[in-house]
């Protein structure tokens, strides 16, 4: 016999519309009698009107249950049998099936599907971790995340790397948000729930598919889709996941997570393992691991072995085996760095933390000296044989697998099909302020360095990094076409037009520092301090978000401001300089791209039959 149970009733059961589950009539109390159900208490027990109740069968009822409309024509579709369920509410059309530990607390939408599976099961007023603190960066906590549905990367740095007085009040906007959602806890309508272990409080956005977890617990799986297109929300086989939400995202085969956020357009595959970590726009994952780890916009780890671990990151590629350290066995795992937008490490890569790593650069070999290589965008970081970092400033902007990257990027995103507004606002260039003010400040750097003789093994020293005399000439060039190229990308200056001139810097001296400020890249948003701190003292998540909204959309126009009052004079061009910079800067590109396929065809030719 089907046994439908529960001793305790559960307030938060709603009748579902439009054919509302109303209490039975003797004569419907007998005919169910008859068919073999029982009840503890028949008043307890609600139908929808309509409902065709020759399809209920052998059926025991104990405590409140709510059948929503079952009918004849979407038998195959409305089959409830070998379920046990208990103080549940079933929409229209919904099919239960081989649940063998049965269904408890449910709120299950119309035309949802829930078949072989262990079993699924809600207490009271379960949280489903939206409002869990995720103590990422720093494991011991010191770096908390509220999480919960709509968490932007912008919003989730700020709390992450926010002073703990700033954090402590977003945390408190953040929880008063949370609590004007009034999210419904169950499975949503046309869900679909196939071979699965134990969930366990787990919430289930409509149209979301579930096939293969092992076991969910205490989690949500939120679909932003429109209604009519295919919803991107998708947890398959052997998933093994503890106080979670996936949002918008797939994660498949055999991944486990332990307290994580994993964002719009996410795919974590493959046997890869997380917690306490936060996963961004169009991240991807397989293999590896992640340890308290703040993955920005495009992070990507593909290989086994390489274990991530207390880091921020955006727009990353982690090579095989890369490997990072933030416990040195004295006050517990609080060190943690951060590797700017772009960086990529090389295969067996090594880094100590706490590091900060440059905008764009390679990282290989081993790093032991917690290098700070912000003020060297682009650069090689070759770690030496003491694990001292060896640094080639600004060779990566003559890649051409750079210009590459920053075209793929919008193609890859996963996220454009939801056709809603989208949580993380990404900027998808290369050349940013950010990036564009390091090699203003590199070239200030490197300049008196110069002016110096070198040391007696033939290196200059910076905060502890080794630079020879040779790659910091070529650095002097480099990054003055790479200023050159992002001032012809921004102000578009046109050949031969006597009109053109270069932004004039603001009359107003208040203007001046505002629009000249520094800027941040705020997990894949480059915006000025000004407004990052504005944000920070925004009285609501409304408000913060429509900060970073507003920056998102003013970025064309707020960059162009930025250039006319930080620019020195040093490098405010003509056009017909700008110009020739830009040219020589595409021809070294180019130089760069000939010479791999140059070498590529030769590879081809040495392994040809």
């Amino acid at each position: 016999m089907t046994k439908m149970t529960q001793s305790t009733p559960n307030p938060q059961i709603q009748p579902t519309d439009p054919a509302s589950p109303a209490p039975l009539s003797a004569e419907a109390i007998g005919r169910l009698s008859s068919q073999g159900c029982v009840a503890t208490d028949w008043a307890r027990v609600k139908i929808a009107p309509g409902t065709d109740l020759s399809l209920i069968r052998n059926v025991e009822f104990e405590g409140d249950v709510a059948i929503g409309l079952l009918d004849r024509s979407r038998y195959e579709r409305c089959m409830v049998s070998d379920a046990l369920l208990r103080d549940s509410t079933l929409g229209n059309g919904v099919r239960v099936r081989h649940v063998a530990g049965g269904i408890s607390g449910a709120t299950i939408g119309d035309e949802a599907v829930i078949e072989n599976t262990a079993r699924i099961h809600y207490d009271l007023d379960p949280d489903c971790a939206v409002g869990r603190r995720i103590g990422v960066l720093d494991e011991t906590g010191a770096r908390e995340v509220v999480i919960y549905p709509g968490l932007s990367a912008q919003s989730a740095l700020l709390m992450a790397r926010s002073r703990r007085i700033v954090a402590e009040e977003i945390y408190t906007q953040t929880q008063e948000y949370i609590d004007s959602l009034h999210l419904s806890r169950g499975i949503g309508t046309r869900a679909v729930i196939q071979d699965c272990g134990t969930l366990h409080n787990v919430s289930v956005d409509p149209d979301v598919r579930i096939e293969g977890a092992t076991a969910l617990s205490n989690g949500s799986i939120f679909n932003n889709a429109d209604s009519g297109n295919p919803a991107i929300a998708y947890v398959g086989h052997g998933v093994n996941a503890d106080s979670f939400i996936i949002e918008d995202a797939i994660v498949d085969a055999g991944v486990t997570l332990r307290n994580c956020y994993v964002g719009q357009g996410v795919k974590l595959e493959k046997g890869f393992t997380a917690h306490d970590s936060l996963f961004f726009a169009n991240s991807q994952f397989e293999n590896g691991e992640a340890c308290a780890v703040f993955a920005g916009p495009y992070t990507v780890s593909m290989h086994k072995g390489t274990l991530l671990i207390g880091c921020q990151t955006s727009f990353m590629n982690a090579g095989s085996s890369t490997n990072q350290s933030n416990h040195m066995y004295k006050l517990g795992p609080v060190h943690w760095g951060v590797l700017e937008r772009g960086v990529k490490t090389s295969s067996g890569s090594y880094l100590m933390l706490g590091a900060n790593i440059g905008a764009f650069s390679l990282l290989m070999g081993q790093h032991k000296t917690h290098p700070d290589s912000r003020e060297f965008p682009f650069s090689y970081l070759f770690g030496d044989p003491q694990g001292a970092t060896v640094v080639v400033p600004a060779v990566m902007l003559r890649s051409c697998g750079l210009l590459r990257d920053e075209l793929k990027w919008p193609s890859r995103d996963r996220r454009v099909t939801l056709r809603r507004p989208l949580h993380d606002k990404v900027i998808f260039d290369v050349l940013t302020p950010p990036t564009v003010d390091a090699m203003i400040e590199a070239l200030n750097i490197i300049r008196p360095m110069l002016s110096r003789p070198a040391d007696d093994d033939h290196y200059h020293r910076y905060k502890g990094m080794k630079l020879s005399r040779a790659s910091l000439d070529r650095a002097m060039k480099l990054y003055h076409l790479g200023i050159m190229k992002y001032l012809s990308l921004v102000l578009r200056p046109e050949e031969g037009d006597a009109d053109w001139q270069f932004p004039a810097r603001p009359d107003d001296a208040q203007t001046l520092v505002l629009d000249g400020s520094p800027w941040a890249d705020v997990a894949g948003l480059p915006m000025p301090r000004p407004l990052l701190e504005q944000a920070c003292r925004a009285e609501s998540v409304e408000a913060r978000e429509q900060i970073f909204r507003e920056a998102f959309s003013d970025y064309e126009t707020l960059q162009r401001r930025w250039i006319a009052a930080r620019f020195p004079d040093t490098l405010r061009c003509s056009a017909a300089d700008i110009i020739h910079g830009a040219r020589e800067f595409d021809r070294l590109v180019e130089l760069d791209r000939t010479t791999y396929r140059d070498s590529l065809s030769a590879e081809l030719a040495m392994l040809a039959l």
